[in-house]
């Protein structure tokens, strides 16, 4: 879906129909789960929708030590006095805003077991502290993401779960589309551009390299923008794309070779 984007909204250039996807999830008070590799856009996709549906956004980065405590809130010691504070997710509940959880499964299991009324037809947030529960409005989305390429055996998105979400997968975008992006956030002629799409389409597509996923859209936005600053080529590169993307001198070197090739 093509769109012409008001000045207040974040930069996100569609792919295919996954705005369409997000506004029906959305007036329907569906959740949503996509799933895809890092610094391919979803974070970014979320906050245009955010912006472009006029509701407040709560993003929580999750990590091994998040606890449904985090989310939901606690009590704590203000002036002398005890208080309860929410959490992000319980202030999205009460205001109808977005909740969006980045990397859900990098979360603690307590997690799931909080999100599950909120995923199906019950759409209430049980705060056993207060003893409130609160039953979402309709304006309240929970949307969360992953990436499918770290997924283990011990951190893995229960079937239980994931099939409470509707679901899109996103990846890298064409060549012509990460051109675009990658120019509209950098300010980096799309002369200029177009080598460095290249360059990160050949580390995706490379085999044998100890690299846990390859180059980011957003890398290549950082990378554009050193250059349009006035940053060599080599330099911006190194800071952008090769530190990044590994520590081992091996791997290294042979993404530097692999940048020759493409720069002469």
């Amino acid at each position: 879906m093509n769109m012409a984007l008001k000045p207040s909204l974040p930069f996100y250039q569609t792919t295919g129909r996954e705005c369409e996807l997000f506004e029906m999830a959305y007036d329907n008070g569906l959740p949503l789960l996509l799933k895809g590799p890092t610094g391919c856009g979803k974070t970014r996709f979320v906050e245009h929708m955010a912006a472009r549906l006029g509701k407040p956004l709560y993003t929580v980065a999750c990590h091994d030590d998040l606890s449904a405590s985090d989310l939901i809130g606690r009590y704590l010691l203000k002036g002398g006095e005890t208080v309860w504070v929410d959490g992000p997710l319980t202030r999205a509940v009460r205001e109808g805003g977005i909740c969006y959880l980045d990397e859900v499964v990098e979360a603690r299991k307590d997690v799931t077991v909080v999100l599950h009324p909120l995923t199906d037809t019950r759409r209430t947030l049980m705060i056993d502290r207060t003893g409130e529960e609160l039953a979402a409005p309709q304006g309240f989305m929970l949307v969360a993401s992953y990436n499918p390429g770290y997924q283990n055996v011990l951190k893995r998105l229960k079937p239980s779960t994931r099939q409470r979400f509707l679901s899109i997968s996103f990846s890298f975008p064409n060549f012509e589309t990460e051109i675009a992006v990658v120019t509209k956030e950098s300010r980096l002629e799309p002369g200029r551009v177009a080598p460095l799409v290249r360059l990160a389409g050949h580390i995706r597509n490379l085999s044998g390299m100890d690299l846990e996923e390859g180059v980011s859209t957003r890398l290549l936005i950082y990378a554009a923008t050193l250059m349009a600053d006035g940053m060599g080529v080599d330099q911006a590169l190194e800071a952008a794309v090769i530190e990044p993307l590994s520590d081992e001198p091996d791997v290294q070197q042979a993404l530097r070779d692999l940048i020759a090739t493409i720069y002469g």
